[in-house]
């Protein structure tokens, strides 16, 4: 079953969650860590769930879980067993499935909210800006070798669709794609980190990442995530060109992450994030939400005149 489908043909828009690890920070979280939010499932997973319950609350019809940056090579690399990574991949997508059952229990005149588990890129495990640059060296078979455990503990764990996010190249997409047909049963949206209007992080053309998803059956939405919002507009009306799924959206806030702080800087447009959303769905997007450093109240906005 598809599940982006499900709603889209009762809901003419998807609302996404925004940034975990923002809120998670907001709540004095230190994720100055290799491990970023994934730490989080170690320390204080119930804090995870109530950043989910936030979103929900705020209008969010799909959680992305805390997968992101949670690998069994990384975990492994701090100490943990291989049975133990596993227990908390698998956490992960509990803490948003019990969130999202808590929530929809009072909840009848929406739709019942989606779970989607994080696949990070191959970059976020490597933790040194990478996935918004693109520049591996690992190749295909490594990719493949690389995604395929975690997404066979995501796909075991129950979660709705995976969310496969923040990826830099086509190369890893394919590789992705490869593993799901181990899967046959498991959708995917795949969306992509982006440098410009035109570009994916790697250099290569959006245009031509959408045209190769297009014919990828398992894959069933195609976009952007954690790029600039000024670029977003463009990459839908690129991505629209050549595919007839779902486009999928959410950009960070508008700052600049630097890779070896681990901080993010410069200057934020999420105030006027409401009214880009807008022109984001009017450009042709169907699923929408933030990326890091947004915020509850930015999927509260969204949700203010998408539920119109």
């Amino acid at each position: 079953m598809n599940p982006i489908e499900h709603i889209l043909k009762d809901y003419p828009i998807i609302i996404l969650d925004g940034a975990l690890a923002t809120e998670l920070e907001g709540y004095g979280c230190d994720l100055n860590d290799q491990l970023w939010s994934a730490k989080i499932l170690m320390e204080n997973p119930e804090l995870i769930k109530k950043v989910h319950l936030d979103y929900f609350e705020a209008g969010a019809d799909c959680a992305i879980t805390a997968s992101y940056q949670a690998t069994i090579e990384g975990y492994q690399r701090r100490g943990l067993s291989k049975e133990e990574a596993i227990d908390l991949i698998m956490k992960s997508v509990q803490l948003a499935a019990d969130a999202r059952d808590e929530f929809w229990a009072g909840q009848p005149d929406r739709p019942k909210p989606l779970v989607a588990a994080s696949v990070g890129p191959y970059g976020a495990y490597l933790s040194d800006g990478s996935e918004y640059r693109g520049n591996y060296a690992a190749g295909f078979d490594e990719l493949v070798a690389f995604h395929k455990d975690r997404i066979k503990v995501l796909v075991e764990a129950g979660a709705d669709l995976l969310a496969c996010e923040t990826i830099p190249c086509l190369e890893e997409a394919k590789a992705i794609v490869e593993v799901l047909k181990e899967f046959p049963d498991v959708t995917a949206w795949v969306s992509f980190s982006a440098k410009d209007h035109l570009h994916i992080s790697d250099g290569e053309k959006i245009a031509d990442c959408a045209k190769w998803l297009n014919d990828q059956g398992q894959v069933v939405a195609v976009g952007i995530n954690c790029s600039a919002p000024e670029t977003i507009e463009s990459l839908i009306k690129e991505v629209k060109t050549w595919t007839d799924k779902p486009v999928i959206v959410y950009p960070n806030s508008g700052e600049e992450y630097d890779a070896v702080t681990k901080v993010w800087g410069g200057e934020s447009s999420s105030h006027q994030f409401a009214e880009d959303a807008k022109k984001w769905h009017q450009a042709g997007a169907q699923i929408i939400g933030g990326c890091c450093r947004t915020t509850p109240e930015d999927i509260r906005v969204i949700a203010a005149w998408a539920r119109k």
